[in-house]
């Protein structure tokens, strides 16, 4: 297939882009590379798709509305996966306007891209950062999610409305995943392993917000791009027993899905990092602060749905990924 994925250059993009191409696909990258975190990172990513024959790239932002509609016209996608979005809770807090023009304006440029080149399944980036408010656990896609706590949350809430709306106007098939912590090699700096393991070798202190105590649903990079693809190949249809009455809201009778991807599996803060510390041959000095704001206490993805569906079945254990992740930190940076 002629597949295009947004934020290629990414930590989750890059790696569904190698897994696309090593499949046979037909791949065309698109991201800005901006400066969110170290861009030298990125263009490591990057380097990894460039020799495979069946691979482009153009570099764009998806609020670059003629960018975006060029690429769609050249390549001609017969499927999509937006996966570039302003990402972060706490930026979010200081930087708000970033998450309004790449989360808002270019996913509306992403959807009518879609809709006006008859693209026949759109997956998307959604996240568990939805659920908010909400101390329910596990976290459902079944559960209401109105009482976001962080712009970044309300964002990919308003992407979910915007693409379910398009399904039901005009019969664009699109899935949404509610990404649950993802971590492993190549992943993003500003994410807590890859800060933990940075400052504990360099023998700086660490902060550790809510003194340990949350708890996080830890997923390994392979398990969501192996959920991601499971998702790409199967195309939505209206469920029959959506009830109007009575209404779902992980589906509906359009041609919409929105599905949790985790490892079904919480770990409490202080055990990653003791985890980290195993592996590291170090321990940690600990700065104990209270949580954050925009952070939730607690996740923990219910994925029966995307099981049921797809077959989906996280296997790897956050000391298994952890490993993983220290070892290509070692190489990558030489330390």
């Amino acid at each position: 297939m002629r597949i295009l994925v947004t934020g290629a250059a990414g930590f989750i993009g890059s790696t569904l882009s190698e897994r696309l191409l090593a499949r046979g696909d037909d791949v065309l990258g698109y991201d800005n590379l901006n400066d969110y975190y170290d861009p030298t990172l990125k263009e490591a990513r990057l380097a990894k798709l460039t020799p495979h024959a069946n691979f482009r790239f153009v570099r764009g932002s998806l609020e670059d509305r003629p960018t975006l509609e060029r690429a769609f016209a050249d390549f001609r996608p017969q499927r999509v996966v937006n996966l570039a979005a302003q990402a972060g809770v706490r930026y979010s807090l200081t930087n708000p306007y970033a998450y309004i023009e790449a989360n808002l304006v270019g996913f509306i440029n992403v959807l009518e891209a879609c809709r006006h080149g008859g693209v026949e399944h759109l997956v998307y980036a959604s996240s568990s950062s939805v659920y908010g408010a909400n101390r329910k656990l596990p976290f459902s896609v079944q559960d209401a999610v109105d009482h976001p706590v962080s712009l970044y949350a309300a964002t990919k809430k308003a992407n979910e409305l915007m693409a379910h709306t398009y399904s039901h106007l005009y019969r664009l098939p699109t899935t949404g995943l509610r990404f649950f912590t993802v971590y492993g090699p190549w992943g993003r700096p500003d994410m807590a392993l890859f800060l933990f393991t940075r400052k504990i070798l360099a023998g700086e202190p660490i902060e550790v917000f809510n003194h340990g105590k949350h708890t996080r649903d830890f997923t390994y990079i392979d398990d969501i791009v192996e959920g991601v693809i499971r998702t790409l190949d199967r195309v939505p249809d209206g469920d029959p027993a959506f009830d109007p009455l009575r209404p779902n809201p992980g589906s509906s009778a359009a041609p919409y899905r929105v599905y949790n991807i985790g490892n079904n599996q919480p770990v409490e803060l202080a055990r990653y990092i003791e985890v980290l510390e195993q592996k590291l041959g170090r321990s940690a000095e600990k700065i104990l602060l209270p949580l954050q704001p925009g952070d939730v206490p607690d996740t923990y993805a219910d994925v029966a749905e995307l099981s049921r569906d797809t077959g989906y079945t996280p296997s790897t254990p956050v000391e298994v990924g952890i490993d993983r992740f220290v070892d290509w930190y070692r190489a990558f940076y030489r330390v």
